[in-house]
């Protein structure tokens, strides 16, 4: 069987074996999800909503009765939103995470790759420490104190882009921004230590030696596996961003997924935790494969064992 349809078979129970360690882990922490309706509600009330969630049984049930949701693609009603599934809240929120977690991800490597590769190039003129030291800032500064400063800039003052809510293309310029810019950063640095190793290899020499014009190089012989170690990051990145960002949704008021990301946590939510923990995980696990099997696109050495 090809590695490709192995690594494929195995997405499955690596995703149960996730969510089973997530379903144990969310009852293990102190708390439950109606800590709050107990100071205010009679006992009644409360016994009531054990039954009606299935929290009255015994864990072992309980998990039977997960499992066979999660095979049926039924993940369970949301405990804090009532009335709604966690399916459903997932597919509201999640399109919109998608959309803003890939436009943060173009902004990321357009940025990154050039300049990662330009401060390369012009290793130790006053340009790359220049450019480094932006570079810096954008990894060091939090999304927190960037969101609302890219509002108080360009929504408020100069009233260029919307400061918050989803609508249209302009509204996601600003969390798009503030989203893709820390990673950014990640990538020039990679970008740029790669293509500084790659241009000290004997076969730039070679080409060189050639007498290859020096953007030919650059271009055609040293950019191909400089960037291997972006292409490795982008796997992981591209899944942190499509799960979205509580911070930067949170500025924006962007309807996600990410604000239920940490609700479900400090709620004890325990359906809509484990839903989200089972998103992220097939998120990753199916990027991180694509990584892999797009390594053999880029450097041929890697294809003798895909």
């Amino acid at each position: 069987m090809p590695l490709i349809f192995r690594r494929l078979a195995a997405i499955p129970p690596l995703v149960v074996l996730i969510a089973s360690l997530a379903f144990f882990l969310v009852r293990v922490a102190p708390g439950g999800p109606f800590d709050r309706e107990r100071k205010s509600a009679s006992p009644e009330i409360e016994r009531q909503l054990m039954q009606r969630y299935h929290l009255d049984e015994p864990l072992w049930q309980q998990y039977g009765r997960f499992l066979a949701g999660v095979f049926r693609g039924d993940l369970g009603p949301s405990l804090k939103y009532r009335n709604h599934s966690v399916t459903d809240i997932i597919a509201q929120g999640l399109p919109v995470s998608l959309t803003l977690g890939l436009l943060a991800f173009g902004f990321a490597l357009g940025i990154g790759i050039p300049t990662g590769f330009c401060t390369a190039v012009w290793r130790g003129q006053w340009a790359d420490w220049g450019i480094s030291l932006l570079v810096l800032l954008a990894i060091c500064v939090p999304g927190f104190v960037i969101g609302p400063v890219l509002v108080l800039v360009f929504g408020l003052k100069l009233g260029w882009f919307p400061v918050g809510l989803w609508g249209s293309p302009l509204h996601a310029v600003l969390p798009m921004v503030t989203l893709g810019l820390y990673f950014a950063g990640r990538i020039a640095r990679l970008m740029r230590e790669g293509m500084m190793q790659t241009l000290q290899s004997e076969f730039i020499q070679t080409a060189r030696a050639k007498g290859l014009s020096e953007l030919r190089v650059l271009l055609k012989h040293a950019f191909r596996p400089a960037v291997l170690p972006v292409l490795s990051y982008s796997g992981p990145m591209l899944a942190d961003l499509l799960t979205g960002s509580f911070v930067v949704e949170n500025i924006f008021q962007v309807p996600g997924i990410g604000v239920f990301l940490v609700n479900s946590s400090i709620n004890r939510d325990y359906p809509m935790t484990i839903g989200l923990v089972m998103l992220y995980a097939i998120l990753l696990l199916g990027l991180n494969m694509v990584v892999d099997f797009s390594y053999g696109l880029l450097d041929p050495r890697t294809k003798s064992s895909q």
